[in-house]
């Protein structure tokens, strides 16, 4: 029954990929880069952040992402370089990204505002042996008996303002829709693109007292023809050192409307250039009867240099 369910299961998210294509992080804020271009070079220092998602603990097939990303100011901090990383995986399909990333920063009233493009390339992979059948699969001539690859090329654009205490971006990270579909030679039909995914993020600092702060901040993420999503969250960072949080992300099934999940969130630095994090989404909709959950964790290493016990800023704006 599980394994049927599987199969249901994937073939409707293959189907909802035309609306929403690009993998999912919980840890957003520490990821700012992989969702806005602009947002290259706003940190003092380099830095370099590793992430792992393992989503729908549980289901076979199910989605999971591995991140590598860097940036650096360049020209005290009026330009930023970064690239990205991206391994994700979901059923038969493993898709790869690299994106490169250039972004011009100049100053508008207490904040400085950056403007952002990237290249990238992506790397889709389909490989239908790795599924199981009730009859031998090369007994079937419409299945491919090799990995399928296709190979294809993008840009992107995006806006980033910040101050010490506030940021708020806005960006489109792919804009050309390019055919997706393996067989090319089935005469014009198209039966699959990507999309443009629209992202709109933004959050703010408040000081409670001299040790705790207050962190909101959210991501709105909009693609046409599918359901408005969104992560809110809620941090307490202790003493620049400790972050603890909630994010509640909309989705999830329609007939419930709770939404996808329940997210908690906990980081800290583990020395003065190194943040570690962890967070575990506690699924609401119908999924959590067949799943444990999602796990994901972060690695962040800061170039910047540390002057006495003073840790490098962990609030990335």
């Amino acid at each position: 029954m599980k394994n049927i369910f599987t199969t249901v299961l994937f073939s409707f998210v293959a189907l909802a990929l035309f609306g929403q294509q690009e993998p999912q992080t919980t840890q957003f804020m520490q990821y700012k880069l992989g969702y806005n271009p602009a947002f290259a070079g706003s940190q003092e220092a380099a830095a370099i952040t590793a992430i792992y998602r393992n989503q729908w603990l549980g289901l076979d097939g199910a989605p999971e992402t591995q991140i590598l990303s860097f940036n650096m100011p360049l020209l005290n901090q009026r330009v930023g370089v970064g690239a990205n990383l991206v391994r994700s995986t979901i059923g038969i399909t493993t898709t790869y990204d690299l994106d490169a990333v250039y972004a011009y920063r100049f100053r508008v009233g207490p904040g400085m505002l950056g403007l952002g493009i990237q290249g990238s390339v992506r790397s889709l992979q389909n490989e239908f042996q790795r599924t199981r059948a009730s009859q031998p699969i090369a007994s079937d001539p419409s299945i491919p008996a090799n990995q399928e690859n296709k190979f294809l090329f993008n840009f992107g654009a995006g806006v980033y303002y910040n101050t010490e205490n506030f940021y708020i971006g806005v960006s489109i990270p792919r804009l050309i829709q390019n055919n997706i579909n393996f067989n090319e030679g089935v005469g014009d039909v198209v039966i699959s693109r990507e999309v443009q995914h629209v992202y709109l993020m933004g959050g703010l600092i408040l000081n409670l007292n001299e040790r705790i702060k207050l962190q909101p901040q959210a991501l709105v993420k909009y693609v046409n023809n599918a359901p408005f999503d969104l992560d809110g969250n809620l941090s307490v960072i202790f003493d620049d050192k400790f972050i603890f949080g909630v994010t509640y992300r909309l989705g999830g099934n329609k007939n419930s409307g709770v939404g996808e999940s329940i997210d908690v969130l906990a980081s800290a630095q583990v020395s003065k250039n190194i943040l570690f994090g962890v967070s575990y989404d506690i699924t609401l909709s119908e999924l959590n009867n067949y799943s444990h959950g999602s796990i994901e964790l972060g690695l962040h290493y800061f170039f910047g240099k540390s002057e006495g016990d003073e840790y490098v800023n962990p609030r990335f704006f």
